[in-house]
């Protein structure tokens, strides 16, 4: 990942009802969830949603696929570990078992 690419990604989280969105994808799991049911649960009309999903689609957190009439959202799990692999890429100065409690605290249970 490069820093462009990067700071995309941190502007995209750094607006409250974005950073909702995607914990709230991150939490749906693979199944992810249509844009209605996003808007609702957020409290957000769906055509500022609209904007907001597009946002973290184009930063590369998220994901689409329409089924049918509705479009299914998922959190893009390889792009949060793309920007997590970038912010502690040079972390503990080479020596990696100083960073080995991150790697284990970022690491996914599931």
């Amino acid at each position: 990942m490069d820093t462009s690419t990067a700071l995309s990604a941190l502007q995209a989280l750094s607006h409250e009802t974005r950073l909702e969105v995607f914990r709230l994808l991150m939490r749906a799991g693979p199944e992810g969830l249509a844009a209605g049911d996003i808007a609702t649960t957020c409290g957000v009309r769906q055509n500022t949603m609209s904007s907001h999903l597009s946002i973290l689609t184009q930063a590369g957190l998220i994901v689409s696929e329409r089924d049918g009439r509705t479009i299914l959202y998922r959190a893009n799990v390889g792009g949060i570990q793309n920007l997590l692999g970038f912010l502690i890429e040079d972390c503990c100065g080479g020596n990696p078992a100083e960073c080995q409690p991150l790697i284990q605290q970022l690491a996914c249970p599931c």
